[in-house]
């Protein structure tokens, strides 16, 4: 006995100065992305709204997509979570999930809620809109119940300046904007269509394998097309010089309004059909020395759409595409050249965000903030 209580007092001592240094940790964290504006209220109730523009799909086919993904989203908690009403003449798809949020974990402690929502999708040709709301927290399993209407919003969880998050509340806000942000990303990755038949047979070797393994798919996917788009440029990364008298990158990045034959348009302004995957290609462009660049075209697709409310284009690279520059980066470029153009229709300069980890055999998500927009 003594002996193990020796041994509980050596494991307290390692654990508590790892949890208060984490915590510490946490506080010098910047907090902007979860100030005023990070949790919408519409009429008073809390309403998350992500929207997204996939030009050239059509209504039938956005709505199969985002019915699969939903479900395997919710069957992955083994629980309640499932879809509870379907309309595809009006496009609709509704779910209930309940999950967990773990805000700390240790030898010691489990610091988590259960989250109960529901998700609402709304599909019509080229574009889809969903929505997260009735968000309610079930704490310390269940003995203490909050909505998010009274825990996460900004008259609550931030200081009367509105330049800090409320110490009690802070975990809540923080973890409720990143559980959205998670459900909006795999929603993307579903939508995304692959431009390459590689990708497209991996992704149903992929699946053939899950199912062997587990009835269920547990993780969203991005689901390839049965028909693909053939991209004659080069899946792997490549540095390139670049000279005046080539057409393809021009000698002065576009960098600010006065690019010679664009015009710079506010990033929300971009219209939908501004980039259509199948009718040309994406290619990321990362630095901002013309003649020492790296280039790479996204060969798994990318579409516009929206993030925490800001204009974002997400881009795909296949599963075999080196990715280290990439991961590297924190702002590249990202230009569409039409089919049998040698010069981008479309200019945006992207602030890398956050995305999540691809599964094995997947295409691999980077999600750009659109900081400035030019079109020809």
């Amino acid at each position: 006995m003594k002996n193990l209580t020796q041994f509980l007092l050596v494991l307290l001592c390692v654990c508590l100065p790892a949890t208060v240094f984490a915590d510490s940790t946490k506080d010098k964290d910047d907090d902007s992305k979860y100030l005023a504006g990070a949790v919408p209220e519409v009429d008073g109730k809390v309403v998350f709204t992500k929207e997204f523009s996939i030009p050239g799909m059509s209504q039938e086919e956005i709505f199969k997509r985002m019915q699969n993904w939903m479900e395997a989203r919710l069957k992955k908690n083994e629980n309640n979570s499932r879809v509870v009403y379907t309309n595809p003449e009006e496009g609709q798809i509704v779910g209930t999930g309940e999950e967990w949020i773990v805000f700390s974990s240790s030898a010691l402690s489990l610091d988590r809620t259960k989250i109960l929502y529901q998700l609402s999708v709304v599909c019509a040709p080229e574009k889809c809109t969903m929505e997260v709301e009735k968000i309610r927290y079930n704490y310390r399993e269940g003995k203490e119940k909050y909505t998010a209407e009274e825990w996460i919003v900004d008259k609550y969880a931030l200081n009367k300046a509105k330049t800090k998050l409320v110490r009690g509340l802070a975990k809540w806000r923080r973890n409720t904007v990143n559980f959205v942000d998670d459900l909006a990303l795999g929603a993307a990755e579903a939508l995304s269509a692959s431009t390459i038949k590689k990708a497209a047979e991996t992704a149903e070797k992929q699946e053939e394998k899950k199912e062997e393994k587990s009835a269920i798919n547990s993780d969203p996917i991005v689901i390839a097309p049965k028909t693909a788009v053939e991209v004659k440029a080069p899946a792997e990364t490549t540095k390139v010089t670049v000279v005046p008298a080539t057409p393809l990158t021009p000698a002065t990045p576009a960098t600010s309004g006065a690019t010679p034959g664009y015009k710079e348009v506010a990033p929300d302004q971009l219209p939908t059909n501004a980039i259509q995957m199948g009718a040309g290609k994406l290619v990321l462009v990362i630095g901002s020395d013309a003649f020492n660049m790296t280039m790479m075209t996204a060969n798994a697709g990318g579409s516009l759409g929206k993030s925490s409310g800001k204009p974002v284009i997400f881009s795909f690279l296949s599963p075999d595409q080196p990715y280290e520059q990439m991961e590297k980066a924190e702002t590249y470029t990202v230009r569409f050249y039409p089919a049998n153009q040698t010069e981008p229709s479309v200019v945006l300069e992207c602030k890398k965000m956050p995305s999540q980890a691809p599964m094995e055999g997947q295409p691999r998500m980077y999600v750009g903030e659109i900081v400035k927009a030019f079109v020809k």
